[in-house]
């Protein structure tokens, strides 16, 4: 048994970080820099991101991502998705964390490494009048929808299954609208208002749709190649997304919240265990802060930052 709970632990934490013996190199770096960065502790964002609310946030933005048929063809068309999604996923917790706790220039780089491996990935696709059109992952409109999507199911998740927000959503939408505009976006929704709005754009103005290829983009997230010790909590988290999605975009990915007859399952209490052990496995009990955080820290204080010792 303790053989069993060892390997799941290993399993976890290579999920999130791509090893289980240490945190991630680039997480040590974090505590580099000569200024505080772009986000502060007691902020919004290291609120909701230093929470365990993002892995549930993070299942949803990408079913809610795949709506788009830009967004799609995109990654069907450029990425290794299939072959290697625990690759993708790495590499955008490291870009996430970076631009949450790292120095500007850190935070920057990281952008330029990824707006750079954005560079070749461009086509065009059919919309739904029938027209061709051309997308490129750089361009403002198409960031802007990855943006929102994400802001939209980070800040859903951590309403549902997370503690108070410092200075409410809106203060969320504001402070990660800087990553957006890193990202190329253009004028980013600074409240949860103005972002529920544009989201609605693209809903009325029929610019999302649910095809074959969503649907088998869907199977995929739903059917995660994981480890068989991690996938029983996986099902958890993957119904905890679909449960805090919108009626409508849950309708247009044929999901439903999962029921035993009549009844709904109680996904709201289930995820929260689900957190709870996950948050244990990566080191809950011993250290509540996890290495980006702790190296943000060191980072701060070193510059005499006052905010270094918030809690």
């Amino acid at each position: 048994m303790r053989n069993v709970l060892r390997t799941w632990q290993d399993e976890v934490k290579k999920t999130f970080s791509g090893r289980a013996d240490s945190p991630p190199e680039w997480s040590g770096r974090l505590a580099e820099g000569d200024d505080a960065g772009y986000h502060l502790p007691g902020s919004a964002v290291w609120s909701v991101h230093g929470s365990m609310t993002p892995i549930v946030g993070g299942i949803r933005t990408l079913l809610m991502q795949s709506l788009h048929p830009g967004a799609l063809a995109g990654v069907h068309e450029h990425s290794n998705f299939r072959e290697d999604p625990l690759r993708r996923l790495a590499n955008t917790i490291r870009w996430i964390f970076t631009v949450t706790y790292g120095s500007t220039a850190a935070a920057e780089e990281a952008t330029r490494r990824v707006r750079h491996l954005h560079g070749p990935v461009q086509g065009s696709y059919q919309d739904n009048d029938g027209g061709t059109r051309a997308y490129s992952a750089n361009d403002p409109a198409l960031a802007a929808w990855i943006h929102i999507a994400f802001t939209d199911g980070f800040l859903a998740a951590h309403k549902l299954w997370g503690g108070p927000v410092p200075g409410g959503p809106d203060a969320y939408v504001r402070e990660w609208a800087q990553a957006g505009r890193l990202m190329g976006v253009e004028d980013p929704p600074l409240t949860e208002a103005q972002m529920r709005s544009q989201l609605d754009r693209w809903y009325e103005q029929g610019q999302l749709r649910a095809d074959g290829r969503v649907k088998e983009t869907v199977e995929f997230i739903r059917n995660a190649p994981l480890h068989p010790l991690l996938r029983p909590g996986y099902k958890v988290l993957f119904a905890a997304a679909v449960y805090s999605l919108e009626p409508k975009y849950r309708e247009m990915l044929g999901l439903s919240v999962p029921r035993l007859g009549p009844f709904p399952l109680p996904v709201k209490l289930a995820t929260k265990v689900v957190l709870g052990v996950v948050h244990l496995a990566l080191g809950g009990l011993s250290r509540r802060k996890g290495p980006s955080e702790v190296a943000a820290r060191q980072r701060l204080r070193r510059l005499g930052e006052p905010s270094a010792d918030f809690a």
